[in-house]
């Protein structure tokens, strides 16, 4: 679960950094994606992946689906909202997912997950100034909420799904299905990138696929609750590396915020 916090990290940093290069649009951004997931799921997985069972089981569709169509959705709110905005109410899934897990699975949610989650999105609030900038409540930042329900409803059915399926086939299903939605609007608004442009494309796609699939693997062994609550660090990723690689500084409440995602996150992986 770490190892995937490290490639959405800089899936995101290779998008930001695209961005300053070239303007490509999200249906072409998501497919690369999806595309680049279904080359490495194929080559890493190929006697264990069960491309059939995407179009007859159930679940695997919904999970296809759902998860393909989040990915556009939480891409667009960046764009509408911000990425502060967008991002905190995204990772709201945390809790909505930990507590879906109760009811469906029978997870406990005890007081040290409750403590943790509570500390890191707090952390999350003051890292993204999602308070600060006065915008009024408008129908991304409902989207935004239903994407956060899409996610923990993915959380929990990869969790479910383990039970009959292998991490490649559920990956798989996010794949075939993102490119389902995505490839007729993409298709329709070509755009020509420049060689260097297409590598960093390819490249974030690469990571995604890599954080998707280790955080598919990840969720087989960890409880909806505390595997969530650990990819909170990626948004204290990015910020790290927009300091590092983009000269971008952090006033003290922003401090205060990465060190409650670092400290909730922490505090519950160790609680034992």
């Amino acid at each position: 679960m770490l190892a995937s916090t490290a490639c959405f990290t800089a899936n995101v940093l290779l998008i930001r950094a695209l961005g300053q290069m070239e303007s490509v649009n999200v249906w072409l951004v998501s497919c690369v994606r999806f595309t680049v997931g279904m080359v490495i799921v194929l080559a890493l997985y190929r006697r264990e992946i069960r491309l059939p069972r995407l179009f007859t089981q159930r679940k695997l569709a919904l999970r296809g689906l759902v998860g393909g169509a989040s990915v556009y959705a939480y891409y667009l709110t960046v764009v509408e909202l911000g990425a502060g905005r967008a991002t905190f109410i995204n990772n709201t899934y945390v809790i909505i997912g930990a507590l879906l897990a109760v009811w469906l699975l029978g997870e406990r949610f005890g007081p040290a997950l409750a403590v943790g989650s509570v500390a890191a999105l707090a952390g999350l609030a003051l890292l993204t100034n999602v308070f600060g900038g006065g915008a009024a409540f408008n129908r991304y930042d409902l989207l935004a909420i239903a994407t956060a329900g899409a996610s923990a409803y993915v959380v929990i059915t990869i969790r479910q799904l383990h039970a009959t399926e292998h991490t490649a086939t559920i990956f798989a299903a996010q794949c075939i299905y993102g490119l389902l939605i995505c490839g007729v609007p993409a298709a329709l608004h070509p755009q020509t990138l420049s060689p260097a442009a297409w590598a960093m494309t390819a490249g974030a796609g690469a990571f995604a696929a890599l954080g998707q699939i280790t955080m598919t693997g990840g969720f087989r062994d960890l409880p909806v609750a505390e595997g969530s609550l650990l990819q909170m660090l990626v948004p204290l990723g990015i910020a790290a590396g927009g300091a590092v690689f983009f000269s971008e500084r952090f006033a003290a409440h922003e401090l205060i915020g990465a060190g409650l995602i670092l400290g909730g996150t922490v505090f519950t992986a160790v609680r034992r």
